[in-house]
């Protein structure tokens, strides 16, 4: 499983502190993941299945999955960025915080894992 990580497009600074967030694409389409609703600030990425996508964003960000379809996206899902926020352990691996983000199977299903 791959991991990608921010490196273009800061965060937006508006004053309040980013959230580290992390993404898992747990179904086996291709995802395109955005963030729309903050104001002069642009976050796009690819997510491949099985990837986890490690960013940060404002906490009142929302993530708008999109699931590749027959030539085609739907948008399969819209997440608060607060849900997909994860804590660093000294060890340096990620844990997701206890923000009520409940845990799925991967499948075939369009919808996406907020979940690690």
């Amino acid at each position: 499983m791959g991991v990608i990580a921010q490196v273009l497009d800061p965060v937006p600074s508006d004053g309040s502190k980013p959230v580290l967030c992390s993404y898992v694409n747990a179904t086996s389409r291709i995802q395109v993941v955005r963030i729309t609703n903050v104001a002069n600030w642009y976050f796009e990425r690819v997510v491949f299945p099985g990837q986890r996508l490690v960013f940060e964003a404002p906490g009142m960000g929302q993530l708008e999955v999109h699931t590749g379809m027959m030539a085609s996206a739907i948008l399969s899902d819209r997440i608060p960025c607060h849900k997909l926020a994860v804590q660093e352990e000294l060890n340096g691996t990620l844990e997701l915080l206890e923000s009520g983000a409940e845990e799925t199977e991967a499948s075939e299903s369009p919808v996406a894992s907020a979940t690690v």
